[in-house]
């Protein structure tokens, strides 16, 4: 069976150019914009949302004992931020259909 290639970002800029019938600078300026501003959404408010595909959240995990998987010995893993995307539920099921019951 053939791979499937993944779209790339060049693939991509070529076609919101096309389909909104500006350059391909202007697209690549446009999704720079758009990636500029979720960054600062996130980082500012703690969630951003991407409409009809999810959101952006920051998260913010508690202070936990893990183990070293080496050793066994137990950890203290420190608090820490982390990012997560949400997908949409309508996009989740568009992708992969829910299961008849």
């Amino acid at each position: 069976m053939a791979e499937v290639k993944k779209l790339t970002q060049t693939q991509l800029l070529k076609e919101l150019a096309t389909s909104a019938e500006i350059s391909n600078k202007a697209a690549k300026a446009v999704l720079a914009r758009y990636v500029e501003i979720a960054v600062r959404e996130t980082k500012k408010v703690g969630v951003f949302v991407v409409p009809g595909i999810g959101r952006l959240v920051r998260v913010e995990r508690k202070a936990r004992m893990g183990r070293n998987p080496a050793t066994g010995a137990a950890i203290k893993i420190p608090a820490k931020k982390v990012v997560k995307f949400r997908v949409a539920k309508s996009v989740r099921d568009a992708i992969v259909p829910p299961k008849k019951k």
